[in-house]
């Protein structure tokens, strides 16, 4: 299976999860980090809630409830409901992903690294999340401490040659972050 991985502007966007036990509530958690507005549905709450929910609504899923959401996350543990989820999802068009259930979802997490503007996801395809973490972890340690500075300046300079009604497309952009990251790590004299 070949899969496209993208990087989703989620802040503000209607994201439903149905279910509220621990990997549900993580999921929640993630995309309100992201900026996402959370809609929770679950017939009863296992987990805590994380802050920044903008609905729970303790309540059975009903046919109907995807309707207006940019994303829908099943983390039900109920196959048989999940059977319901999915039909629905595929039948509106929706992006679904079914926890624990790669070969029914549409996407899937990857496990995230930050630095500042620079994100760094590995996916393993839903085959081992804990795989995909564990090389996360790994690149993580490779990487100069100074890549988020390093991309605040280049859009800095970005957005100056646009200003000045200029291309960014013809500079070897490759040889100037090296610059920058090697200027970066130099201590000052």
């Amino acid at each position: 299976m070949t899969v496209l991985p993208l990087a989703f502007k989620l802040e503000g966007k209607s994201v439903l999860v149905i279910g509220a036990g621990t990997i549900a509530v993580g999921k929640a958690k993630i995309l309100i980090d992201a900026g996402a507005r959370v809609t929770i549905i679950a017939r009863e709450q296992f987990a805590n809630m994380p802050k920044g929910i903008e609905k729970f609504e303790e309540r059975e899923y009903r046919c109907g409830d995807l309707r207006g959401y940019a994303l829908i996350i099943s983390a039900t543990g109920d196959s048989v409901l999940n059977d319901r989820i999915v039909e629905e999802a595929h039948a509106g068009g929706y992006l679904l992903n079914v926890v624990d259930d790669p070969d029914r979802s549409d996407f899937y997490f990857t496990a995230v690294h930050h630095a500042g503007d620079v994100v760094i996801a590995v996916s393993t395809n839903g085959a081992s999340p804990a795989l995909a973490q564990v090389v996360r972890s790994l690149i993580a340690q490779l990487l100069p401490q100074t890549l988020a500075s390093t991309a605040n300046r280049l859009r800095h300079e970005r957005r100056v040659l646009h200003d000045a009604g200029k291309t960014s497309e013809g500079i070897d952009w490759r040889s100037r972050i090296q610059q920058l990251l090697y200027e970066e790590t130099s201590p000052p004299s």
